[in-house]
């Protein structure tokens, strides 16, 4: 006998078989059983996730002669035929090979007269946004008026090609994409079915490899059964797919915590050595980051796909502020893999980025993200491992070092100085300025612009400025003016209240004291 493929032979045969699309076949059952059937159904969704599968078990189940709970008996004559192709009344049309008027018109001339085995003539059109505009005005016809014994299955990838006089006639039912765990455990159950040895972290990477298709996971699947010579394993499944496993991930992000150049570099040098694509592995690392970020802030999101422990290692190592940076660096680098003169000087120089912007770990957690504004651009600070920036007793520099009279000098105005008057200083020198602000206070880059330069100007000194945000409220030149404000405010409403002809007026006249009306001179 032939070979067939997993995906074939595993195609789900009635509705209890169906992975992941629960809601689709709810409401079909739901419709069997009290004998609500429309007359023209449309299933969307991504390639491989059951569109055409589901018609054609609906197809069997409006046609079975032994329903068991809306489910097709997969014994009768009608189940039997369908299941071989050989059920006259249901005709399959692939609407990218037949897009012409002419063929949908011979198609549908036969849909007056009553099927020959079954008790519906169901026509399943697969890719039906295939069709022209005038095949789909010959469909409608049909659509709007047809006989009782005819039903229209449709499926599509996409249905916005579809016009919406013939969506505006369908029951729609979207497919969902298939997470990897219910990919997985259909692999799991396929392979102890075929009493194949599998290694579980290998189906778990053709799960994801899958990306959301049940038909593209199985195909995978068959490929790794063949590389593999019968048995699908972590190493097999790795070297087909060209990619490494997570471990390398684990040491190129444990080094990056560490700021530990040395360690990226040969972790590089080792996944060269395999051959593998670079591109994967900032997928994963891509991957991995946004498990980490979810675990951070809701640890209870570990995904089982992942490797937990691995996971909780590094949400413990990275911080926050890290794991973001990490990520975007990484998903804005995708393209310098193309642009480098190859994948892995394109790599590195992404690695070494995320290293040079590593936020500076000398100050305290709530101290970061810090950010020196070089230009207009606002960038990370470089990490102490490249060029540390020693910071000045703070006690000393506040004490030597007056805001309020350097903001005088500066000959800021506009947004630059309202930036000024929202921050305190925490030191300045020769080459540092590192500013404090509230987090709640919003930066622009232009106001940081005119500031830098102002400083720069005042120093004389191609300074660096440096923003530091924090959560506490801080005594800032603007805190300071507000309160002098609010307590000359209140020196003159006890003034007013004090002075004895307004306390005569009170007396003599049931006079009062309008609070907004007092104005300090």
């Amino acid at each position: 006998m032939n070979y067939q493929v997993l995906a074939r032979k595993w195609r789900p045969h009635n509705f209890t078989e169906v992975v992941g699309q629960e809601h689709v076949v709810k409401s079909l059952i739901n419709a069997l059983q009290h004998n609500r059937l429309h007359h023209a159904y449309l299933f969307t969704g991504t390639r491989g996730v059951g569109k055409t599968t589901i018609a054609r078990i609906l197809a069997k189940s409006m046609n079975c002669e032994n329903l068991q709970d809306a489910n097709p008996c997969g014994v009768c004559k009608v189940c039997r035929d369908l299941d071989e192709g050989r059920f006259l009344d249901l005709i399959e049309v692939d609407a990218a090979s037949r897009t012409k008027v002419e063929d949908t018109r011979d198609l549908l001339d036969n849909a007056q007269y009553a099927p020959n085995q079954g008790r519906y003539k169901v026509y399943l059109i697969d890719e039906v946004h295939m069709l022209s505009g005038h095949s789909f005005n010959a469909l409608l016809k049909t659509l709007e008026e047809p006989p009782p014994h005819v039903k229209f299955l449709l499926a599509t990838t996409d249905p916005h090609k579809i016009p919406v006089t013939v969506l505006s006639r369908c029951l729609q039912f979207n497919l969902k994409r298939l997470l990897p765990s219910q990919i997985l455990a259909q692999m799991e159950f396929i392979l102890h079915e075929e009493k194949i040895t599998f290694e579980t972290p290998a189906l778990k990477l053709l799960a994801r490899s899958a990306d959301g298709s049940m038909r593209d996971g199985l195909s995978l699947l068959d490929q790794a059964i063949v590389f593999g010579n019968g048995n699908v394993t972590s190493e097999d499944v790795n070297a087909m797919l060209g990619t490494v496993a997570e471990q390398p991930v684990e040491d190129l992000l444990t080094a990056l915590a560490r700021a530990d150049a040395l360690a990226i570099l040969d972790k590089i040098n080792d996944i060269a050595n395999t051959q593998s694509d670079f591109g994967e592995v900032l997928q994963q690392i891509l991957q991995v980051l946004h498990r980490i970020a979810l675990v951070q802030h809701l640890p209870s999101a570990i995904d089982p796909d992942f490797d937990t422990e691995m996971l909780s290692s590094l949400a413990a190592l990275l911080t926050p502020e890290d794991v973001q940076l990490y990520y975007q660096i990484a998903l804005v680098g995708q393209k310098d893999l193309e642009l480098a003169p190859d994948s892995r000087s394109g790599f590195e120089m992404l690695m070494l980025r995320m290293l040079t912007f590593k936020p500076v770990t000398g100050e305290p957690v709530a101290h970061k993200p810090e950010l020196i504004v070089a230009t207009k651009t606002v960038i990370p600070v470089a990490p102490a491992a490249i060029t540390p920036l020693t910071k000045p007793p703070v006690a000393q520099a506040r004490d030597d070092n007056d805001w309020t009279a350097i903001i005088a000098q500066l000959n800021l105005n506009g947004m630059g100085k309202a930036l000024a008057n929202n921050c305190a200083l925490d030191y300045i020198d020769d080459k540092v300025c590192c500013l404090l602000i509230d987090s709640n206070i919003i930066r622009g880059s232009l106001a940081e612009d005119l500031l830098h330069k102002a400083l720069q100007a005042y120093r004389g000194t191609p300074l660096k400025l440096v923003f530091n945000s924090q959560k506490t409220a801080l005594d800032t030149p603007a805190v300071q003016l507000l309160k002098a404000n609010e307590n000359r405010q209140q020196a003159a409403v006890d003034n007013i209240h004090a002075d004895k002809n307004v306390q005569a007026f009170k007396q003599q006249f049931d006079a009062r004291v309008l609070p907004d009306s007092i104005e300090p001179v």
